[in-house]
């Protein structure tokens, strides 16, 4: 097996793509975007999440307290685009991840676009990442962040 379908199989099971939301009041409009392609192991085989830094040439690798496991973390946007996103167009997703991965990617094309700086294209993003993923926990409810774009005065 050719070591990127690897790599893909194993995110199908083990990855996700996530865009959560932080209330900034530095940023335009308040809301800061956060897109992340993330990895998570037991420690027992963590050693694979450096493979994957390797393979990807991006992220970190770090224990997260909260739920006692290691993850690979690709936050920066750049390596998104140039990195992840073309790995993932080329060696596709088989299951339903496929479909996060997708809204995933249309979210950091905007972000790049620099549409999450503009009330309508914040909303969009917004409706775009609620539909990721909705098996998650939130920290903001999709309606609540809407109605603060709605009340910006940018």
């Amino acid at each position: 097996m050719e070591v990127g379908s690897y790599i893909t199989g194993f995110v199908d099971g083990e990855g996700s793509f996530l865009v959560s939301f932080s209330r900034r009041s530095a940023m335009v409009c308040g809301i800061e975007v956060r897109p992340s392609f993330t990895v998570s192991q037991h420690e027992r085989s963590k050693d694979i999440l450096s493979i994957l830094q390797n393979f990807f040439g991006c992220g970190s690798v770090r224990f997260n307290r909260r739920d006692r496991t290691w993850k690979y973390e690709v936050r920066s946007l750049d390596n998104l685009i140039k990195r992840i996103i073309p790995h993932f167009t080329a060696y596709p997703l088989q299951t339903s991840k496929r479909s996060d991965f997708e809204q995933f990617t249309q979210v950091c094309l905007w972000m790049e676009q620099k549409k999450h700086l503009r009330p309508e294209g914040l909303k969009q993003i917004i409706r775009s990442a609620y539909r990721m993923n909705n098996f998650g926990a939130r920290r903001y409810v999709k309606q609540d962040l809407l109605m603060s774009v709605n009340k910006m005065k940018v």
